[in-house]
């Protein structure tokens, strides 16, 4: 670079880095909560996760030998394979399985499309619950959408093929967390596609053969949801199963277990919740109010620095023809303009 080309060149004004500087923070400050909010507030796209409560002092049929077993540990572990479907659904293929001292006792499975930003069913694509695809799920899957407020929810559930209402009951606390309490209570419902052949004893004692008997459950089950990140820190589920022969009177117990979930289950989750949380609220309010008045602070600092520079330029600059085009001082007239090249012209 020539010597000229430096010359030439002017330094920026002093307020042009404040004022971009602010420029860009309020910027940010406007899309972290209407842009990039909104794209990390949803669930994951792909990931595996699971489920796992636990009932103590449980009891159930045992089908073998067509025996109520008592006091017993029965763990009913749900497993969940998240596969991104599109730009805003997951599909997630879930398992469940419940284990009564090692003994499978029960096993289904369902397929479910879920919206990220809402967390509910969406009905596309090859959803089925066991395999029925004729099911049309909806409400809630599993987690709550982030920002819940009070209102009530409908939940899915899968058994039942219906979604009957999470109703809000209030604020509590888990693992330290505030919390919000919803509970869903489903009367006694007969389970679609449960008919099956039974001894004709369990509900008529000495009768002989079989006969054709449906199951129906009840179930009582309580979610806390922390809210600003819809993660659930607890769930307690208590079911009741229960066998009625079709075409006759009479009940008999199938299983009864009062399950929560484990608690390092609930310290964790409530851990995911806590580090979700403080994201989401960085991106919704703490940035935002924390970036904007320092961006609008720094524009208006370079907005002054730029006009003080501009009025000291204005004050340095003197009358026209004060200065030479080389911006020394202008060459004083010479006393006889006739003079020239230096020579004395001689005075008549």
């Amino acid at each position: 670079m020539s010597a000229d080309d430096t010359a030439g060149r002017r330094p920026l004004p002093r307020g042009t880095l404040p004022a971009a500087v602010g420029a860009f923070l309020l910027t940010l400050a406007a899309m972290l909560p209407l842009y990039v909010y909104d794209r990390v507030a949803v669930l994951p796209a792909q990931g595996r996760f699971e489920v796992t409560m636990v009932a103590d002092g449980a009891g159930y049929l045992d089908t073998s030998r067509w025996e109520w077993v008592e006091g017993v540990r029965i763990v009913r572990n749900t497993s969940v394979n998240a596969q991104a479907h599109g730009p805003d659904w997951s599909a997630w293929e879930m398992s469940v399985d419940t284990v009564a001292e090692g003994a499978m006792i029960d096993h289904w499975s369902r397929r479910v499309i879920v919206d990220r930003g809402t967390g509910r069913a969406v009905n596309c694509c090859g959803e089925h619950v066991n395999g029925d695809r004729a099911v049309r799920q909806a409400g809630l899957v599993f987690s709550w959408p982030p920002g819940v407020g009070e209102a009530d929810h409908p939940f899915y559930d899968a058994e039942m093929r219906a979604a009957p209402v999470m109703e809000f009951q209030g604020v509590d606390e888990v693992a330290g967390l505030a919390v919000r309490r919803y509970d869903q209570q489903i009367s006694a419902t007969q389970v679609p596609e449960s008919a099956r052949e039974v001894p004709a004893w369990l509900f008529t004692p000495g009768a002989e053969g079989t006969v054709t008997a449906t199951r129906w459950l009840q179930v009582v089950r309580t979610y806390w949801v922390e809210p600003v990140s819809g993660t659930v820190i607890n769930t307690h589920e208590t079911r009741l199963e229960t066998l009625r022969p079709q075409n006759a009177s009479g009940e008999v117990r199938l299983l009864y277990a009062e399950l929560g979930l484990r608690e390092n289950q609930i310290a964790g989750r409530a851990e995911q919740a806590r580090v979700r949380s403080l994201l989401l609220r960085a991106l919704d309010s703490w940035g935002p109010w924390a970036l904007g008045p320092v961006g609008a602070l720094l524009l208006v600092a370079g907005g002054v620095l730029a006009l003080r520079d501009r009025s000291r330029g204005g004050d340095r600059t003197g009358p026209p023809g004060a200065e030479g085009p080389d911006g020394a001082e202008g060459a004083r007239a010479p006393a006889n303009p006739g003079a020239t090249g230096g020579e004395r012209v001689p005075s008549a």
